[in-house]
Formats: structure tokens, sequence, C-alpha cells
């Protein structure tokens, strides 16, 4: 199963967010939930930086299917909105394939 946490301050402004595990929805190379997580946060991050500007920190492992990205300051403007679609994404596949595969959490940090 993939864990996300997304992490909020105490107003719910966006501070970031974890990612961990595989869904084991099918092989390696062939799941598609891991490769549509993979695609939304990939995405949400290459654009936060690229077309943003965003500051953040960012720790990975390939094996674990581990992402833990921490923005430097509270998703604000289009970074915010980024981030609302990946999660609508993210929300969207939880929906379709349910919590044996993907869990969504809000942590307040």
């Amino acid at each position: 199963m993939i864990a996300i946490t997304v992490y909020q301050d105490a107003d719910g402004n966006k501070t970031g967010f974890s990612s961990e595990g595989h869904a084991g929805f099918a092989e390696s190379g062939y799941d598609i939930i891991c490769a549509g997580v993979s695609a939304l946060v990939i995405n949400f991050i290459n654009s936060a930086e690229l077309l943003c500007g965003a500051k953040y920190s960012l720790d990975t492992d390939q094996e674990t299917g581990m992402i833990d990205f921490r923005l430097e300051e509270p998703a604000t403007g289009d970074v915010a909105l980024l981030m609302e679609s990946m999660i609508l994404g993210l929300k969207g596949i939880q929906k379709d394939y349910g919590n044996e595969y993907i869990i969504l959490n809000f942590k307040e940090v």
C-alpha cells in the first residue's frame, strides 16, 4: 500500500508531504496505481520548482518508494494550486481503487 501524508500548518496551509510504499496492485512495471501516484507527485515537484521557483527539501528512497517533500514556506499562490491539484488526483486514485492500495492522510505540523 502507498501511504501519503500531507503536512499542513494550523491555518491549513500545505507545507509538504511524504509518500511511502508500493501499491501492490500488479507486478513491478505494470502497477498502474504506482505509476499514477508517481506521475502526480513527480509532476508536482517539478512544476513547483521549475514553474514557480519553490524552495524545498527533498529526500527519496527508490527501494521503499519513499519521497519526503518539505516546502521552506507554506504553499501559497500557484504552489498551493499545484499541490491541491496533486491532492485531487491522489484522492481520485484512492476513490477508484480503494484504501487497500493507497491511503491519504493529513497531519498538522
